[in-house]
């Protein structure tokens, strides 16, 4: 009827609601005056809401009986529809509700505010944060809505509902902040978040010039959110030491009421992974583990995935330093829980991703790498997490070395040096990151850009096992083989404390120098060193770029041990890739007993609890208990991971499913 009379159709069809006049005449006249008082008064003061229930309904009307009526509409296909099987839950048709609205500001605009505030009380007590914040932000209630945004943007923080609170942040008034010092601390997250740190620091010193108007039964959690808002701070600056100092209070204050999952759990938990985070990053690598562990048990327990999600992915940089495997097994576990929840493209993936692509470059699987690297650059902002930053630019440069394209390896080392400017504290990245870029301005032919960079390095950390193997890549541009195998004299001997990957690095430049003395000998074994130090992890980007080629095709094969990893190494250097993974399994911490094995040998089978108890002639408790004790034994959670996990230890046949 409307399109017919109306002179631009296209534009009718794109403007159509249910405020436009005729369509709001014909729902008014044919449905809502057709409706009995009763029926009216709730269709219209319920109208502000998206969803009703019968217990709303009586709270917005202030009459009993909403529920019959409600029924009543949907029967009589009054644009009321219900929204579960149960008929509880309705929604008005968005047309009619529009004009519902419509009618109501017509009838009682006096009345809308009052709804607003009744219905953000509701949703408050029946625990529906989100309607709550908007309806008491629609009556303009900016107390109520800061009050309950400030109680709870943690919880939306942790749920990974960042985006929901961004959204609810947006509608308050400028002014909003400076009235209330707890929602000034959650604007203060917000800018943090989002980068802004010079905006987040000055919403830290307006909450904290304001804290005595804190009621004192809340200053407590302001002052731990007080506490917490500059931990984020302090990390995303990169200033650690200053981390350190603000986690430590956060630690004491949530201890007491962290032992039931809840609001105190949930502050302990995230503030044992932010100072597991910070230690990581400051080479506190037992500290760290121990604390994200702490953090990772907490989350569980309160079962916040968001949480398990940055835990697992920092824990997995903290096991790369001494298993690929197991640094694997972590990263994967934290990008599954991730796509599970939807987050597979958020931020909170980022290291984990970039600590996928970093194994995949050392193991020499450069086009898997290339896919982890392109995800985790697409989640990481460098400038928000510098050490992520840092770790993400390390490993494209590697990658970009392993494929002969020096120039963009280059650009990607400078990029993470220039990372370094974000960081008040030296990290234990600085110094791999100086070191592979100067020798990459070797291999350009850049010796002065090449000697500039190890001469700062050398100069900044003298006689560290890094500033040894910089002067013995300085010596080697120079062809002093010599010179060579006397600075990496104090790093192959142990007086200096290396890492694996370092010393392979160096038993390989040891190599090439012993080679060009005609130490033959010499070189064969600085070669199997070498070979033996990168078996466990299989380590193969250090041999496609440190010796020359033919220093590993001359290695003798009758022998050397590992003649698996040197075959997959030239391999790699030849363009081929390495081998399917195999299956990297942790072993048994305790043996299954006699009686958990026999019900272990049921759980492929599709039988119920009780049906092996009947198999076994035992009692169904005593089943389950065998079977929990199975899972913790395993360290799964789930029948199906435990019949998997058995079967890579070899304690049930193989599985038939395709790896």
């Amino acid at each position: 009827m409307a399109l017919a009379g109306h002179p631009d159709p296209e534009l009718f069809v794109a403007e159509f609601s249910g405020s436009e006049r005729t369509v709001a005449d014909y729902l008014f006249a044919e449905v809502l005056e057709h409706q009995p008082e009763e029926a009216r008064r709730l269709l219209l003061r319920t109208s502000i809401v998206d969803r009703v229930n019968a217990a709303l309904a009586d709270a917005l009307t202030g009459a009993v009986g909403s529920r019959r009526v409600l029924q009543e509409l949907e029967q009589q296909n009054a644009f009321v529809f219900s929204l579960d099987a149960s008929r509880s839950w309705f929604r008005y048709h968005h047309l009619f509700a529009d004009m519902l609205r419509l009618e109501l500001e017509r009838a009682e605009p006096e009345l809308i505010p009052q709804l607003h505030r009744t219905a953000a009380r509701w949703h408050a007590e029946h625990g529906y944060l989100v309607e709550a914040v908007r309806h008491a932000q629609a009556a303009e209630d900016w107390d109520a809505a800061a009050r309950l945004v400030a109680e709870h943007s943690t919880t939306l923080a942790l749920d990974g509902r960042g985006t929901t609170l961004e959204a609810l942040l947006a509608q308050f008034p400028a002014s909003a902040p400076s009235a209330d010092p707890e929602l000034a601390l959650v604007f203060a997250r917000r800018e943090l978040l989002g980068g802004s740190l010079g905006d987040g620091e000055g919403y830290i010193a307006l909450a904290e010039s304001s804290a005595s108007t804190v009621a004192d039964e809340r200053r407590s959690r302001f002052e731990i959110s007080c506490a917490f808002a500059r931990l984020m701070l302090a990390r995303r600056r990169g200033d650690f030491t200053a981390a350190l100092e603000e986690a430590q209070p956060l630690l004491d204050s949530g201890a007491e009421i962290a032992s039931e999952p809840g609001p105190g759990s949930d502050v302990r938990a995230a503030a044992l992974i932010q100072l597991g985070i910070v230690e990581l990053w400051s080479s506190q690598y037992v500290d760290a583990e121990r604390h994200l562990e702490q953090g990772l048990e907490l989350a569980r327990r309160g079962r916040r995935p968001y949480l398990e999600v940055q835990c697992l992915a920092h824990l997995a940089v903290a096991a790369a330093r001494r298993s690929f495997g197991q640094a694997r097994e972590r990263a994967l576990e934290a990008l599954a829980i991730a796509e599970a929840h939807g987050w597979e493209s958020d931020a909170v993936t980022g290291t984990a991703l970039v600590t996928l692509g970093n194994i995949d470059v050392w193991q020499g699987r450069f086009d898997d790498a290339e896919l982890w690297l392109e995800r985790g650059e697409a989640a990481v902002r460098p400038d928000l997490e510098p050490a992520t930053g840092l770790l993400l630019y390390n490993a494209r440069g590697r990658l970009f070395v392993a494929r002969g394209q020096l120039q963009e390896a280059v650009d990607s080392f400078r990029a993470a040096a220039r990372l370094e400017a974000l960081l008040v504290a030296p990290q234990f990245l600085r110094s791999p990151t100086h070191r592979i870029l100067a020798q990459t301005q070797m291999r350009l032919a850049d010796t002065g850009a090449a000697r500039a960079t190890l001469a700062a390095l050398a100069e900044e950390t003298p006689g560290s096992d890094t500033a040894q193997l910089a002067l013995a890549n300085v010596a080697f541009a120079d062809g002093d083989a010599q010179a060579v195998v006397d600075a990496l004299a104090p790093v192959l001997n142990g007086s200096l404390a290396s890492g694996p990957m370092l010393l392979v690095d160096a038993f390989l430049l040891d190599a090439a120098a012993r080679d060009l003395l005609g130490e033959t000998h010499a070189a064969v074994e600085d070669v199997e060193r070498a070979l033996e130090l990168a078996e466990q992890d299989r380590l193969i980007w250090p041999f496609v770029v440190t010796p020359p080629p033919d220093l590993l095709e001359r290695h003798p094969r009758h022998r050397t041990s590992h003649g698996g990893l040197l075959k997959d190494i030239l391999d790699v250097v030849a363009g081929s890739s390495p081998p399917p993974r195999a299956t990297e399994t942790a072993p048994l911490q305790e043996d299954l007993s006699e009686s958990e094995l026999r019900v272990l040998r049921y759980l492929p089978s599709n039988l119920s609890a009780s049906e092996i108890a009947s198999e076994l002639i035992l009692s169904v408790y005593t089943v389950k208990t065998h079977t929990r004790h199975i899972y913790a034994k395993l360290g799964v959670h789930r029948r199906t991971e435990a019949v998997e996990r058995a079967r890579e230890l070899g304690i049930l046949g193989s599985s038939s499913r395709l790896r």
